[in-house]
């Protein structure tokens, strides 16, 4: 490594976080700039692993110390190239993973970690600005098609990566803009829109066409995609909300987050917001139940919007402050994670039950009534716990259940798996032929790092079926028929 001696010399360091009293009013990302030789210095850290941990963390394997120590020898240009030799977004990454890396990280052991995700996103941003990132059109064409179905992580890694094998590519997505989640779930003071489009507009460039308000299945008859591409590959994602039913749930002011969450991407996108639908938090009192970073996502948002007040609650039991034991390095740790969106406000608790919603005489949410519980599996009450929160809106953040079934899975008869996802091969493709799946989809829900793994890993599957077989799926379609 460049510095052998770093990681004795150098505390781990962060970019400072912009005043909380400051980005509570916009929606611009949280962080302020961190000096190119701080980026240097951190990347110094890194160790001279005999096995770096770091890799096995990371679903997309990127070559971590490698491009550490690029940095930290001023070599940016080739640590961009390193880094995108496993990752095609590393912006996207470097802004909202939770990096499992760093949790696998060796000098994690016994001290802080190396900042790998913010030397992640510095060497990207750096590239960026440089110039060195442009578009990469394939230098053959192979004459094949495919169509990917879902424009998020996953749909757009693999994108690109069938545009760069010489395959025609259209992504079609049901939203009016491209990037999905990325899009239409993640708030903007977690990452801006732009971010987004100046990748769009390179994948463009490279020949990839984007289709969108056309949603598969309903808008867009599958016959339209089997009828014409040699393959197709649903990137769709995990969008079925676990939903919480007990008796009050039909009142109103009662959403999933997902209902909530893409109406202020779209405000800040310009976009008008139907008054008879729109859900604000301004001066409400606000609960949000789900513990997770769908949670925190609305938790950071309806501050912003002017809420009342925010509780923020969960039925698994509070977490250790540091690992706990029954998760030892190198494993993702189970412990107490304290995002942006928790230092801006709100309180939260936990073991905390929801049995029962009230509403007033116009059918609005006015009170939730809730119970302390017992550690899980059971989730027992505790005798004497009961109380009431006060109550306008409720946001249900509790996780998703897979895939949409109705539409596009049933109309292409594909078969599910014990978990209710698309079922595949070791290669990707469904129960039917020409037909694969990747990401959310395929998996359930989970991280933008393991979508990103999975589009690249489908699309070499992809682009492998298409090089050895002839045959278009319109063609085999048309003789099973």
């Amino acid at each position: 490594m460049g510095k052998v001696t770093g990681f004795l010399e150098i505390q781990r360091e962060q970019p400072t976080r912009r005043k909380v009293q400051e980005r509570v009013k916009d929606w611009i990302e949280i962080y302020e700039p961190f000096p190119e030789e701080k980026q240097r210095e951190q990347a110094a850290r890194c160790m001279d692993c005999g096995v770096p941990f770091c890799h096995t963390g990371c679903p997309v394997n990127n070559i971590i110390p490698d491009w550490n120590d690029l940095v930290y020898n001023s070599r940016w240009e080739y640590a961009i190239r390193r880094l995108h030799a496993t990752n095609n977004f590393p912006e996207f990454t470097g802004r909202i993973c939770p990096a499992p890396c760093e949790a696998a990280c060796v000098l994690g052991i016994n001290q802080p970690p190396v900042s790998i995700k913010l030397i992640e996103r510095s060497i990207v941003e750096r590239a960026w600005e440089e110039g060195w990132i442009h578009p990469e059109p394939p230098e053959e064409n192979t004459g094949k098609k495919v169509a990917v179905v879902g424009s998020g992580p996953s749909g757009l890694a693999a994108a690109q990566q069938l545009r760069r094998a010489g395959h025609s590519v259209t992504v079609y997505e049901k939203a009016d803009r491209i990037g999905g989640l990325l899009r239409y779930g993640i708030p903007n003071f977690k990452l801006e829109k732009h971010v987004i489009d100046r990748r769009v507009q390179q994948m463009r460039a490279e020949g990839v066409t984007f289709v969108t308000n056309a949603h598969v299945g309903v808008t867009v008859p599958v016959e339209a995609l089997t009828g014409h591409y040699d393959a197709i590959l649903l990137c769709g994602g995990a969008e079925q909300p676990r939903d919480l039913k007990i008796p009050g749930r039909e009142l109103k002011g009662i959403h999933y987050a997902m209902e909530f969450l893409p109406q202020q991407n779209h405000r800040c996108e310009g976009d008008p917001v139907d008054p008879s639908t729109a859900i604000t938090a301004e001066g409400k009192r606000v609960l949000i139940i789900g513990g997770g970073d769908t949670g925190a996502d609305c938790l950071g948002t309806s501050l912003r919007q002017g809420a009342k007040v925010v509780h923020q609650i969960e039925i698994m039991p509070k977490p250790p402050e540091q690992r706990a034991a029954s998760t030892p390095w190198p494993l993702w740790p189970l412990q107490l994670r304290t995002e942006s969106s928790h230092e801006e406000g709100g309180l939260r608790d936990w073991g905390i039950s929801s049995v029962k919603f009230t509403g007033d005489k116009q059918g609005n949410v006015k009170q939730v009534q809730a119970v302390r519980v017992g550690a899980p599996p059971k989730f027992e009450p505790i005798a004497g716990s009961e109380f009431t929160l006060d109550v306008d809106l409720v946001l249900l953040a509790m996780g998703f259940l897979g895939p949409v079934r109705n539409g596009m899975i049933e109309q292409l008869g594909l078969d599910l798996d014990n978990r209710g996802n698309i079922a595949t091969n070791g290669n990707y493709m469904s129960s039917v032929e020409g037909v694969f799946a990747a990401g959310d989809m395929r998996r359930g829900q989970s991280l933008v790092v393991w979508a990103i793994s999975e589009g690249r890993k489908a699309a070499a599957a992809v682009d492998r079926y298409l090089r050895e077989t002839p045959v278009r799926l319109a063609e085999r379609q048309h003789a099973h028929a």
